[in-house]
């Protein structure tokens, strides 16, 4: 849930913290979203299974959270 309108990122990253890809970094008006990732990296090539981070910023609000790629 955005409340309201901001610029918006959201990164993946693998656990040595290098940056796989870059989901979204656009402005976005207020409201509800969901973002998938097809487990590709920046240049398209699927990743492997495993630990990953994402990072979500927006509007001085930035949040890590990790999550599991199981193929």
């Amino acid at each position: 849930q955005l409340p309201q309108a901001s610029a918006v990122k959201i990164s993946i990253f693998n656990t040595s913290g290098q940056m796989v890809r870059e989901l979204v970094d656009t402005f976005q008006p207020a409201g509800s979203y969901r973002v998938q990732w097809d487990a590709r990296d920046q240049s398209g090539q699927r990743v492997a299974s495993g630990i990953y981070l994402y990072r979500l910023r927006a509007d001085g609000f930035t949040t890590m959270r990790r999550m599991v790629l199981l193929k």
